[in-house]
């Protein structure tokens, strides 16, 4: 997977221009930063956004170049999802819920991919490959570059701590949604990705997110009697279009989203 996505970020400019777009709606795109719309100052990123999810719907519009390019990530992509369903269920049990709690709440889940190219970047305490954030889907398995780190998680709400590469394993993130349906149990890791001036970078994260019209609500058994839940009920279209509408930077997007009477 690392080796045809380094493959295609090394085509010639002409090729990969056939897919850049900066709509962010757009389900198939090359696009640079996080949201260049938006921005006054851009991150050092380029990225290939892939929606993967059913598969025979988005593959004949994915890149052709390089040739192994659809089979080798369509691969990748349904054995993730399968992981991801797994973790899922792992997380209800946890829960105490029924092992398959999270996967009906969230509806038919949709799935999409962002393979991250970072270069060598010559002021590196300028910018960063993506500022701090947290994950507007459910769950994240991402695919780090064994050689490089970068990814770097915010622990105890006031300092920042490098997720080093690990042989043969993912780093998984919890996103808002899970928040929201754990009733806070869970919490969305505040992330960032930093670059360096000595080599480039790669990951490839997959993301695991509610169909559009899945309502989000705190599951009945995690709130207590009489208390209130800590997040309204929405659906998660409403809240991919507040995420989007802000810098990837700004306040937990879940605040938005507080009940009533805890605001």
């Amino acid at each position: 997977m690392m080796a045809v996505g380094l493959q295609f970020f090394r085509l010639p400019p002409e090729e990969k221009e056939k897919l850049y777009s900066d709509e962010p709606a757009k389900k198939i795109r090359l696009s640079t930063s996080f949201n260049v719309r938006k921005e006054t100052v851009h991150n050092w990123r380029d990225y290939l956004r892939l929606h993967c999810h059913p598969l025979e719907e988005f593959l004949p519009e994915w890149p052709s170049n390089p040739e192994s390019f659809k089979e080798i990530v369509s691969e990748y992509c349904r054995e993730v999802r399968r992981l991801g369903l797994q973790l899922l269920g792992m997380i209800s049990l946890s829960l105490g819920l029924e092992e398959d709690y999270i996967e009906k709440a969230l509806g038919e889940q949709e799935q999409h991919m962002a393979v991250n190219y970072y270069p060598q970047c010559p002021e590196p305490d300028l910018t960063y490959g993506l500022p701090k954030h947290t994950d507007p889907n459910a769950l994240t398995i991402l695919l780090q570059d064994p050689n490089v780190a970068g990814l770097q998680v915010l622990k105890d709400g006031d300092h920042w701590i490098a997720v080093n590469p690990r042989p043969n394993a993912f780093v998984v993130n919890l996103g808002d949604q899970l928040q929201a349906l754990s009733n806070g149990a869970y919490k969305s890791v505040w992330h960032r990705a930093v670059v360096n001036a000595a080599q480039e970078r790669m990951s490839v994260a997959s993301f695991l997110c509610p169909c559009n019209s899945a309502v989000i609500s705190p599951a009945a058994g995690l709130v207590g009697d009489g208390d209130a839940p800590v997040y309204r009920s929405y659906t998660y279209d409403e809240y991919y279009k507040k995420f989007w509408s802000r810098n990837l930077d700004q306040e937990h997007c879940l605040e938005l989203f507080r009940s009533a009477q805890l605001q």
